[in-house]
C-alpha cells in the first residue's frame, strides 16, 4: 500500500523560504512521477511541479518558475520542493501526489493515483 506523507509547512513572511518534504512508503519514488499540487480555499487544486520517472525531467507552474525547485531523493524514497521568495499568494495546503502512468497529463491532478494529507503553507505579507 502506498502512502504519501507531506511536512514541512508553516507561516513565513514574504520573501522568506521553506522547504517541504513528501516521504513515500510501499514503492519508491522512483517508480512514480511526483506532483507537487496547491489548494487554496475556495479554489480547484492547482499544478506547481512535477517529476518524471526515468529522466528526472522537471516541470513547474509559470507562477512559481524560478522561485521553486523539485528534487527527489531516490536513496531516501522522498521528494521536496524547496520554495523560495514566497508571496501571499502562494499560500495553499500543498499536496504530493503520486503517478503511475507514463502518458497521461503531469500537470492534472485528476490523473494522479495516490495523494498525501497535505501540509498547510501560509504566507504573510
Amino acid at each position: 500500500q502506498v502512502q504519501l506523507i507531506e511536512s514541512g509547512g508553516g507561516l513565513v513572511q514574504a520573501g522568506e523560504s521553506l522547504r517541504l518534504s513528501c516521504a513515500a512508503s510501499g514503492r519508491t519514488v522512483s517508480t512514480f512521477r511526483m506532483g507537487w499540487f496547491r489548494q487554496a480555499p475556495g479554489k480547484e487544486r492547482e499544478f506547481v511541479a512535477a517529476v518524471t520517472r526515468s529522466t528526472g525531467s522537471t516541470y513547474y507552474a509559470d507562477s512559481v518558475k524560478g522561485r521553486f525547485t523539485i528534487s527527489r531523493d531516490n536513496v531516501k524514497n522522498m521528494v521536496y520542493l524547496q520554495m523560495n521568495s514566497l508571496k501571499p499568494e502562494d499560500s495553499a495546503v500543498y499536496y504530493c501526489g503520486a503517478m503511475d502512468s507514463l502518458v497521461k497529463s503531469i500537470r492534472n491532478w485528476r490523473e494522479y493515483d495516490y495523494w498525501g494529507a497535505g501540509t498547510q503553507v501560509t504566507v504573510s505579507s
